[in-house]
């Protein structure tokens, strides 16, 4: 198979998604003679099946409670429905214009972009549909798909993947939906926004279940005041059609009716028949293994995002390829802290947290060397105008540095950000507390919790 180009690139990519073109941009910047390939979209599944249209989702779903709710504050407004139709070619719009920008980025740069289908032949090659790449590296980042369990059929039809979910053509009367993690509760949270009658089905004891216990429980409370309904504690065992929908049985017997089943219990590697394991490359259960400096067994390979088993998120994929990048051109890098990545669940209200939480904490000091501290939201003045309700929770080690952060309410997601810098910076609650935060602000509730934890309360009490 002969290598058309007759060029050997310094970085061959496989997969164009966050991880990917992250990568190509870097590494095109830093001089590098980059080639990427895509068998789908550019931005891969977090441009158009995942972060954007999911987001979009949900702030339609916060515009329609704001036009229920809009009486409270004294705005007189009627909600008359979801217009479907219309709320996809919003979301649509917004991936369209996200999508023209980051091809225009690719092609500045002068990456060469390859759209088709890749199989790994060689340590130092990708073959696309005929054509052989030749690479001095190689970088693996093919991303993820929607998971099912054995027995479980994701047909399209009434039982849906969250990539189905994102197309569907109307809004469901009723819905279940297996899985409490991020994907699962922010479906139910637009979900219900549109109207639709949701149950959440948890196997184990707490929605959000990699979150701190706390943050779980205000969520499980908000979401019962918002009627979204949740069975925790008890697996799936089966599902199957009925005359009107689908039904799902659990281990325990308890069953449960719906429209449709929305199977939302993770995403698995996209690794199988693409020549990873016939070049040697070391993986476990699909995914690629990887060093702290995302180097595979071969050294001539690398890989990041999804494929890889670190936090499936865009933004670490962004960090994952930007490390590649660097690193083959000769930069110095540093291993990436993965508690110290922020984490934000997009469902109302919004779950934010960086760091570890509670109980891995006392893991790691000793019950007796950590302090938990709680600043509730009714304390912050711009969160009672904008009536949410919440915590910020604060992990310390005592007499020493924040080492979680954890946060659910609206808008927390944008507060993430300087949790962040707290965490990753190792501050002590009395430096946070000597900063000054604008008034009134939720941002604000972040340095009144610091001013607590440092033994000078403001808004709260002692």
């Amino acid at each position: 198979m002969a290598n058309d180009a007759s060029t050997v690139f310094d970085l061959v990519i496989l997969g164009g998604g966050s991880g990917g073109y992250a990568a190509a941009l870097r590494g095109a910047q830093l001089g590098l003679d980059v080639a990427l390939i895509e068998k789908n979209k550019l931005g891969g599944t977090c441009l158009h099946n995942g972060c954007i249209p999911t987001k979009a989702l949900l702030h339609a779903g916060e515009v329609a409670d704001q036009a229920r709710e809009a009486e409270q504050f004294g705005v007189k407004a009627s909600f008359e429905g979801i217009d479907i139709k219309a709320v996809h070619k919003y979301k649509d719009d917004v991936i369209s214009g996200l999508y023209k920008g980051l091809q225009g980025l690719v092609a500045s740069r002068k990456v060469t972009y390859i759209e088709g289908t890749g199989h790994l032949s060689s340590p130092t090659s990708v073959d696309v549909d005929g054509r052989r790449v030749e690479g001095r590296h190689i970088l693996l980042a093919t991303g993820s798909v929607p998971k099912s369990l054995p027995g479980l059929e994701i047909d399209g039809n009434r039982i849906i993947s969250s990539d189905h979910a994102l197309t569907l053509d109307r809004v469901p009367e009723s819905a279940i939906i297996l899985g409490g993690g991020v994907i699962g509760v922010e479906f139910a949270s637009a979900w219900k926004s549109f109207g639709t009658d949701v149950t959440v089905i948890e196997g184990l004891k707490h929605l959000v279940p990699v979150e701190d216990e706390n943050s779980s429980k205000l969520l499980e409370r908000a979401f019962r005041k918002r009627g979204i309904k949740f069975n925790l504690g008890t697996f799936f065992q089966s599902a199957e059609y009925t005359d009107s929908g689908v039904k799902v049985t659990l281990a325990d017997g308890k069953t449960f009716e719906a429209e449709v089943l929305l199977v939302a219990i993770g995403r698995g590697p996209v690794s199988a028949g693409l020549g990873y394991e016939e070049q040697g490359v070391a993986m476990d259960r699909g995914y690629v293994l990887v060093d702290e400096y995302m180097r595979t067994n071969v050294p001539t390979i690398s890989a990041v995002g999804d494929l890889v088993p670190t936090l499936q998120l865009a933004h670490v994929g962004f960090a994952e390829g930007i490390l590649v990048a660097e690193r083959l051109a000769g930069l110095k890098t540093v291993p990436i802290d993965y508690d110290g990545v922020p984490r934000v669940t997009y469902c109302h209200p919004e779950v934010a947290s960086v760091g570890i939480t509670e109980a891995k904490a006392k893991e790691i000091y000793g019950a007796d060397k950590v302090v938990a501290l709680k600043y509730n939201l009714a304390g912050n003045g711009k969160s009672k105008i904008l009536k949410t309700a919440g915590e910020i929770k604060l992990v310390q080690v005592k007499d020493g540095a924040v080492v979680g952060v954890h946060m659910v309410g609206d808008r927390m997601g944008e507060q993430v950000g300087e949790a962040q810098l707290i965490y990753n910076w190792e501050a002590l609650p009395a430096e946070v507390a000597q900063l000054i935060h604008a008034h009134p602000t939720q941002n604000e509730a972040l340095g009144e919790a610091h001013l607590a934890l440092a033994g000078k309360p403001l808004h709260s009490h002692d």
